[in-house]
């Protein structure tokens, strides 16, 4: 299910009321994404096992504050935009392309495997978002511009425990979530070749991606 799509009465100066219902519609898929990785991370770090729990455990923390203040950024701009940011459970459910994060406990490092698509979905449509935002709005776009340098720094610091000895992702023959872990928990068997990212699976789409 698609956003609603809703021309606000009034927006910010300098947009018109239909410039700003296309930033609303494009913030509220953003503002999705955010709310579900933030309880995404929040239960990874509750499901995390084996020798890297407590370093895994303690850095995926940070990480769920610093995107909870991202979602908080992003409703407070569709507000000033004249529209209404939803972040019910419901909502979330009944507009996301993708299905719920798929591994529950697990090795910490299987963990990460998954995490890196989820955060390489992420940040690909926060890319798009913001290259359609700056042709309208520049306010809009720097805000997510200022979210994509964290979630990418997020994303590094994931991969640096998914390098293999010649620096390639051992995630990357993955192209789901339980691919994605399988390839990185302990019984691995090989390291993967290819060095593309790759996407998680959605409900949609074969290609993974998150909400535009």
């Amino acid at each position: 299910m698609s956003p609603q799509n809703s021309t606000p009465r009034y927006t910010v100066p300098g947009l018109s009321t239909r410039e700003g219902g296309r930033m609303i519609e494009l913030l509220t898929m953003r503002l999705h994404s955010l709310n579900d990785l933030a309880l995404t991370l929040k239960h990874i770090h509750w499901n995390v096992t084996g020798p890297h729990f407590i370093a895994v455990h303690e850095m995926l923390d940070p990480q769920t504050l610093a995107v909870r203040d991202m979602a908080d950024a992003t409703a407070e701009r569709i507000s000033a935009l004249g529209g209404v940011p939803r972040g019910t459970a419901g909502t979330l459910v009944a507009e996301r392309t993708w299905d719920d994060y798929s591994v529950d406990r697990a090795d910490a490092i299987a963990h990460l495997g998954a995490l890196d698509l989820v955060y390489t979905g992420i940040i690909e449509d926060h890319r798009k978002a913001a290259a359609k935002a700056g042709s309208v709005d520049p306010v809009t776009e720097d805000l997510l511009i200022e979210h994509l340098r964290s979630l990418e720094q997020f994303q590094w610091f994931v991969r640096a425990h998914l390098e293999n000895s010649s620096g390639a992702l051992i995630t990357a023959d993955a192209g789901s979530e339980t691919q994605a872990a399988a390839a990185s928990g302990p019984s691995r068997t090989a390291p993967a070749k290819k060095t593309a990212g790759t996407k998680r699976a959605t409900k949609k789409t074969v290609s993974a991606k998150r909400a535009r």
